[in-house]
């Protein structure tokens, strides 16, 4: 599924209706250049997952927690050099526990990744405008079919 945000705001709002929609134990994938808005796209699942805290990017702790509707685990692997350095931190402890997990630069560390994910791949179409991007949805596994339901 292709999503299409023409502005910061409707990046944070396609976010926030995931958010409404994700599940415990979810595994959620975010892909994207720098400056796509991956950050973006969390604060508003953090959002829809009724979470008040001030998001941000956990660039150099790895992993930001916080507590709404659901826990969430939000990670940052930009600076992981090494897939140990995820293993030292409880890697698996995280993302296979009853809270959502959302890795940004989840590519960086595919194999660490369950096959059975959401992955969302945010691109920048900067001959479209400066804050039009293209948001692409797939998922493995059944658990993941709520993604049909995203009206937007």
């Amino acid at each position: 599924m292709k999503i299409i945000a023409e502005s910061v705001e409707e990046t944070i709002n396609i976010g926030e209706k995931l958010g409404a929609l994700v599940n415990s134990g979810d595994i959620i994938c975010l892909i994207g250049d720098l400056g796509t808005g991956k950050t973006h796209f969390v604060k508003g699942l953090a959002k829809g997952l009724e979470i008040k805290d001030y998001i941000t990017s956990p660039t150099f702790t790895i992993v930001n927690e916080y507590q709404g509707r659901l826990k969430l685990y939000h990670f940052d692997v930009y600076r992981v050099d090494d897939p140990d350095e995820i293993h030292a931190i409880g890697f698996d402890e995280y993302i296979f526990s009853s809270a959502v997990s959302i890795i940004e630069w989840s590519n960086f560390i595919e194999e660490l990744i369950p096959e059975e994910n959401l992955t969302i791949n945010i691109v920048k179409v900067p001959e479209k405008g400066d804050n039009y991007r293209e948001i692409e949805l797939s998922y493995e596994g059944e658990r993941y079919n709520y993604v049909k339901e995203i009206n937007i």
